[in-house]
């Protein structure tokens, strides 16, 4: 975990340094026709699992923040796709499931998806856009049980994404501040609603 935190800073402070860096005359850098980039977003969210313990269900509900990096190509001027890694930091809650009272259960998530985005409008710098992603979420979901112990469960599930938004292009970066919805196949399902701001580093 240690590795990836500082891959993840030493990728947050080259890229600005790289970008800031170009000549903003000379023709941007590309792969096989198409404009790569780096993108860093951030934001919160309201996080819900539906959570099935003792032949009882309920819903585990609890604020959390997440941080993603994303490496895409933007394929022509309203298309763009990307890779993109998401940590979410750990949602907790705790409920009544019959008998058991006051059971504590806890969940740890991160995604790696594919996603595509299309821009619309006629505008140069502000363009709204809308995008569809899916992949994999990785998780790890934890109850602690009075007088019981405690349970843990890691697991890989198939992952969907959907967003709406805006995007604020000036050429070398772009701004995008964006809704978001996360669907995770785990348990009997979590969604994850919140917002994301970002930045993304063009080459």
């Amino acid at each position: 975990m240690k590795k990836i935190v500082i891959s993840t800073l030493a990728v947050l402070i080259a890229c600005p340094a790289f970008a800031a860096g170009r000549d903003p005359y000379d023709t941007s850098w590309q792969l096989f026709g198409l404009d790569p980039y780096i993108g860093l977003r951030g934001g919160a969210s309201y996080n819900t699992l539906n959570y099935g313990f003792n032949g009882h269900k309920d819903t585990m509900a609890d604020m959390v923040f997440q941080g993603r990096v994303a490496l895409g190509l933007e394929v022509c001027d309203t298309v763009r796709s990307e890779i993109e890694w998401s940590i979410y930091s750990k949602a907790k809650d705790s409920a009544k499931f019959g008998l058991a009272d006051d059971v504590k259960v806890e969940s740890k998530m991160q995604t790696l998806l594919w996603n595509t985005y299309w821009e619309f409008g006629g505008y140069h710098i502000v363009r709204p856009f809308f995008g569809l992603g899916a992949g994999v979420a990785f998780t790890d979901v934890s109850r602690d049980v009075p007088t019981v112990g405690d349970h843990s469960e890691s697991k890989t599930r198939f992952s969907a994404m959907g967003a709406l938004g805006v995007t604020f292009d000036l050429e070398r970066i772009a701004v995008d501040i964006a809704a978001r919805y996360n669907y995770v196949d785990v348990n009997s399902g979590l969604h994850n609603f919140g917002g994301d701001i970002g930045i993304r580093f063009m080459f």
